[in-house]
């Protein structure tokens, strides 16, 4: 198909007039929707003609910095999720590292003869790290030997949880 100088013009007009590469094509006939996309894009024609509605952009919603995102804890089709609640396992109790007063350290406080554990929030107050005695060739002492170094079975197993 040969672009003559009449179609090119036609093509411009009809462009310029909003009409999409689809309605182009068919009214210039024996022409496909592509070809009327690549030469638009051969002769550089910038945007079209704005509808009104169109040419201001939308307000946008504020964002709050306080609001969070919470993500549901269950995931996939959840409606027969509590109807197996009964049949469920209870979850281990959780036993907490106790660290003493006395043992707790700063970051300034830390060295090679004491257990580099952090312990909380970083941004918190209450953030600390355990300072027990390590372990040989570990920086922590251990109980958080145990915790940091599992063996990779024990840590599939968890994951299948």
């Amino acid at each position: 198909m040969n672009w003559t100088d009449e179609r090119v013009e036609l093509l411009k007009k009809l462009w310029a007039d909003g009409l999409s590469a689809s309605q182009i094509a068919a009214e210039l006939g024996g022409i496909t929707r592509n070809a009327v996309i690549g030469k638009v894009h051969r002769l550089g024609l910038s945007g079209r003609a704005k509808s009104p509605s169109s040419a201001a952009p939308r307000p946008r919603k504020p964002r709050h910095s306080h609001m969070v995102r919470v993500r549901p804890a269950m995931r996939g089709n959840t409606a027969l999720a509590y109807a197996y609640d009964m049949e469920a396992e209870a979850e281990p109790e959780v036993i907490d590292n106790i660290i003493p007063i006395g043992q707790r350290r700063s970051l300034l406080e830390l060295n090679e003869s004491t257990c580099r554990w952090p312990i909380g929030d970083p941004a918190g107050p209450d953030f600390f790290f355990c300072g027990g005695a390590p372990v040989a060739g570990h920086p922590y002492c251990g109980y958080h030997v145990r915790v940091a170094y599992q063996p990779p079975a024990q840590r599939r197993d968890r994951r299948r949880d």
